[in-house]
């Protein structure tokens, strides 16, 4: 909304001529949606205490000292994230560009699933929820909608082509494979970030890394300039996306005030499965979908973690890889206190993250 504001007044006032910039309704983005965050956090949470008298169900094979310790939390603190986002994304970016809306759907559609699941798990007082074959078909299919969006609204051949991390010049045609591809990354990545959404703050942390991540990669493939000058493919209107990650951050940012241990609220699966998809949906509208495998090694180790311990416990008869998955579980059953896991899985997220950032210059 504020965009108009440069298009209306924009060449007869310096100030209105300041949200012409990218640069600056990202700014403006994140600060809008940690604000909004700090405002409405304690009158959310309190709802959500009333409503939720039993908090989150624990699950009883996990750590036992889950059943001590987080019993009661409240969760669906997603919503939290979702409100300030959207707000913000709402106010501060161009309404014309079609990536902005398809990101925003996605990242609300995966919200709706995750809000289903988490209201579920609350009323069925287990922790399965949603079956699993649901959420996954219907993730399938909000993914494969904005996936041909994507496609439609690119430029061929890169519309249906993925890039190489570390080499220029290289592009792999997929044609209509590339729906799937895509429908792949998204799913993936959202489903990964729920995986690892185990501890207070563990997620919202990486999600807030690799989100930044993206705010720079978007803001050079959306701009020729940089795009070219770096050897990277540009593909025009992206740069628009950096707002989106401002207000991704932002609302992390004013969610982890709640989020850090211990926990006042939990995420739930209204904030990982959204905030995953948003991930993966970005990676695709800026080409970098290879590229957040590096970034967001975090989450791919941790979905790793639970896949080699799921197969080898049915092609053993029952053994196991680990002392528990996801890998965070296995290292809190080790004896490691969960501030300790969560900061130590930061540090290795960040370092991730460089590794990620450096692929933009190193071609």
């Amino acid at each position: 909304m504020f965009y108009y504001l440069y298009t209306l007044w924009g060449h007869e006032s310096v100030f209105f001529n300041l949200f012409r910039y990218i640069t600056f309704r990202t700014a403006g983005a994140l600060l809008t949606a940690l604000l909004i965050s700090f405002l409405c956090g304690p009158s959310l949470i309190q709802w959500l205490k009333k409503k939720q008298r039993q908090g989150q169900p624990i699950r009883e094979d996990g750590p036992a000292s889950h059943l001590v310790t987080k019993k009661g939390t409240p969760t669906m603190g997603g919503s939290l994230i979702l409100f300030a986002l959207t707000s913000s994304v709402l106010l501060w970016a161009n309404w014309a560009n079609w990536y902005v809306w398809i990101v925003l759907l996605i990242t609300l559609g995966f919200g709706c699933i995750g809000a289903m699941d988490d209201y579920l798990k609350l009323t069925k007082r287990n922790s399965k929820g949603l079956s699993g074959k649901k959420k996954l078909l219907l993730q399938v299919s909000m993914s494969a909608i904005a996936s041909y969006g994507v496609m439609i609204l690119g430029e061929p051949p890169l519309a249906t082509s993925i890039s190489l991390p570390f080499f220029k010049d290289i592009l792999i045609n997929l044609g209509w494979f590339y729906v799937p591809f895509a429908v792949l990354v998204m799913v993936g990545a959202s489903n990964a970030v729920n995986l690892t959404d185990g501890l207070d703050g563990l997620a919202t942390g990486p999600v807030m890394i690799v989100a930044a991540c993206f705010m720079l990669i978007s803001y050079v493939v959306g701009n020729h300039v940089f795009a070219t000058y770096l050897q990277i493919e540009f593909v025009p209107g992206a740069g628009e996306l950096a707002i989106f990650c401002g207000a991704l951050i932002g609302a992390g940012l004013g969610f982890l005030w709640y989020n850090a241990p211990p926990a006042m609220v939990f995420m739930g699966d209204t904030g990982s499965l959204a905030a995953g998809g948003a991930l993966g949906t970005m990676a695709v509208i800026t080409k970098h979908e290879l590229v957040l495998a590096i970034v967001g090694g975090l989450f791919v180790m941790e979905a790793i973690s639970v896949i080699l311990q799921v197969g080898y416990f049915k092609l053993s008869g029952g053994k196991r890889i680990f002392l528990m998955a996801p890998i965070h579980h296995h290292f809190e059953k080790k004896g490691w206190s969960e501030p300790t896991i969560v900061f130590r899985f930061w540090i290795i997220s960040i370092v991730l993250a460089l590794i990620g950032l450096s692929t933009l210059k190193l071609r």
